[in-house]
């Protein structure tokens, strides 16, 4: 199968829906007023309620919802072969996670910028918000665990990738002072200065990494663990227009840009896609993802189709900065078909490598002797990109080199490979790490409104001594897992803890839109996609807690079942409660034709 084929698909299907689809959902059952002034204007404070250029916010919430899900995802659901993700992807992109977040943005919009435990609170009942406040938090720290330590992996023992990575935080911090104090509103000059420093990054990392100065810049997997949430803390504390926004903008350069360099690299390389369309595992029993392609597909891909995550973003940073409603299509709907199109991109880069290389890559190297195969292209691989490929597991890695192939088969590049392969670990790890911040941002406002609810004074619950503590107890939470765990214990987790949430912001929409839409069947477009992500999750919950944690027979994995079965009630208890709120809403006489005007 040539690979271009699938990209032509996706584009396609995603074009049509932004069109039509995307249209009716914002002009017909949300109804968005250009005219209606935004909390990002009448609460504006230049600390976390800031008005952003339509453009600016774009990349920004594109950044922040574009983690690892879309990357590493695919990559894993690669064992699968092609169809299954390929699948998915365009369906729940299209029909799910654009819906999804467009419906939170906007509601959360309307609330002034409040959490989505808070909407949960006002649709649907007090104890259903305090109820999702405990499960978004729960959530939303197993959800940053398992970003980051794809981050730690693909950052491990690497200076190249360490240097290029670090160096954007203080070039973040520059184009944020620049657009905020030295020339305001000159967008495009910081856009140039700030990207051509990233790009600046990643050739000088080269040279650092044969430098005497390399081993300041290698660090191992647990002193990355340790850092990662460091750079959170800060990320979250510091005024969103210095770090967060600027940091999250640029990174959308390099995002989709990488993106349509690499859709370029496929239409002029067209290279033919080596995994089948179906594998022997997709009814269980693989090595990298253990079960079956039902549920584990939907809850392994994540944000490339929808993402519970989202709605964090879309009822945290985001929110506070949306200039006008009428870029909720383009930022809330669009952006999702976009990240879409990323995944179909992973899923063609891991797709391209040998079902045997792939493997040798993405397993121990006692796990793939198991299984008896041999590797075809995997020393060649590795020293064109200057690594030890085998058994650098975590996906990262495999989608690396996957892009590097890809790249290096346009005329005159085979030799920058090396370049290539560093290059797209620098892809990833931004991409990540936005995340990452705007992530640890969503939980921090989560954690004050809850001590808002609980009885707090305002200015108690917004002063920079909360914001400091609220923040270093996300930190510290997401980096505790970080440090104890690895890829196949967290990931799982997290994919079920991620769709968990998608399924319960889902719920809520419901109750929104069964409040406020002209008729009742408009909430069908989140209620059909919420009933299928809970029986989804659920069952990959459950499946996941019986294959993958009890077995290890130790406390990590104890603690992982009882994380999961905490999560599955949680949001069970908060679908019953809305199925409730549901049920009233629908029994509501209908209200009365209004009498012609005379």
């Amino acid at each position: 199968m040539p690979a271009l084929y699938l990209l032509l698909v996706a584009a396609l299907v995603f074009a049509l829906a932004y069109r039509y689809y995307g249209a009716f959902i914002t002009a017909r059952v949300l109804v968005v007023d250009a005219s209606r002034p935004t909390p990002a204007h009448t609460l504006a404070d230049g600390r976390d309620y800031h008005p952003m250029h339509r453009w600016v916010l774009f990349g920004q919430h594109f950044a922040a919802i574009s983690g690892a899900g879309p990357l590493i995802g695919p990559v894993l659901a690669a064992q699968f072969g092609y169809l299954p993700g390929f699948l998915w992807i365009l369906i729940g992109a299209v029909l799910a996670g654009s819906v999804h977040d467009a419906v939170i943005l906007f509601a959360s919009v309307r609330y002034r910028g409040k959490s989505l435990s808070h909407i949960a609170r006002e649709e649907v009942s007090p104890l259903t918000g305090g109820v999702c406040a405990v499960a978004i938090l729960f959530i939303i720290i197993t959800a940053l665990a398992g970003l980051s330590l794809v981050v730690v992996s693909a950052l491990a023992e690497s200076a190249w990738a360490t240097f290029t990575i670090g160096a954007t935080i203080p070039i973040a911090l520059l184009v944020g002072a620049y657009m905020h104090w030295l020339r305001p509103g000159k967008i495009g000059e910081a856009s140039v200065l700030g990207v051509s420093l990233v790009l600046a990054g990643v050739v000088a990392g080269a040279w650092v990494a044969r430098s005497p100065l390399a081993p300041c810049f290698v660090f191992s997997r647990q002193a990355l663990s340790v850092m990662l949430p460091l750079y959170g803390f800060a990320a979250s504390t510091l005024p969103v227009w210095l770090l967060l926004a600027p940091r999250d903008y640029l990174s959308s350069y390099m995002k989709i840009g990488t993106v349509l360099l690499l859709a370029a690299g496929v239409a002029l390389v067209n290279p033919r896609l080596s995994m089948p369309a179906v594998t022997s595992f997709v009814h269980g029993g693989g090595p990298v993802i253990p079960g079956s392609a039902w549920p584990f597909v939907c809850i392994t891909i994540a944000c490339g189709a929808i993402s519970g995550f989202h709605a964090l973003i879309g009822s945290g940073t985001t929110p506070k900065m949306l200039s006008s409603e009428a870029d909720i299509r383009l930022i809330g709907y669009g952006a999702m078909l976009a990240e879409g199109f990323v995944a179909v991109m992973a899923l063609v880069a891991a797709c391209v490598l040998l079902p045997a290389d792939y493997l040798a890559i993405n397993l121990a190297p006692d796990k793939f002797a198991a299984l008896g195969l041999t590797p075809v292209h995997l020393e060649r691989l590795s020293a064109l990109t200057g690594e030890s490929l085998a058994g650098r597991t975590g996906g990262a890695v495999s989608l690396a080199v996957g892009m590097a192939e890809i790249f290096s088969g346009l005329p005159l590049m085979r030799a920058l490979t090396a370049y290539w392969y560093h290059f797209a670990i620098m892809f990833e790890a931004l991409f990540i790490l936005t995340t990452v911040d705007a992530g640890t941002r969503a939980a921090r406002y989560i954690l004050q409104e809850m001590t808002l609810t609980a009885g707090a004074s305002l200015p108690a619950a917004a002063s920079w001594g909360a914001t400091a503590a609220s923040s270093a107890l996300v930190c510290a939470a997401w980096g505790y897992l970080v440090y104890m765990g690895d890829i196949r214990t967290i990931w799982p987790m997290f994919g079920v803890a991620n769709q968990l949430l998608a399924t319960l912001a889902l719920a809520i929409g419901t109750a929104y839109i069964l409040q406020r839409a002209a008729r009742p069947a408009y909430a069908l477009v989140t209620f059909l996609p919420m009933l299928f992500m809970l029986a989804t999750t659920l069952t990959a919950g459950w499946l996941n807690v019986t294959l993958n944690y009890l077995p290890m027979g130790n406390f990590q994995g104890y603690l992982n079942a009882c994380l999961s079965v905490v999560m599955m009630l949680l949001v069970v208890g908060v679908a019953a409660d809305c199925a409730r709120q549901w049920r009233r809403y629908l029994a509501r006489p209908a209200p009365a034709a209004p009498r012609p005007q005379r």
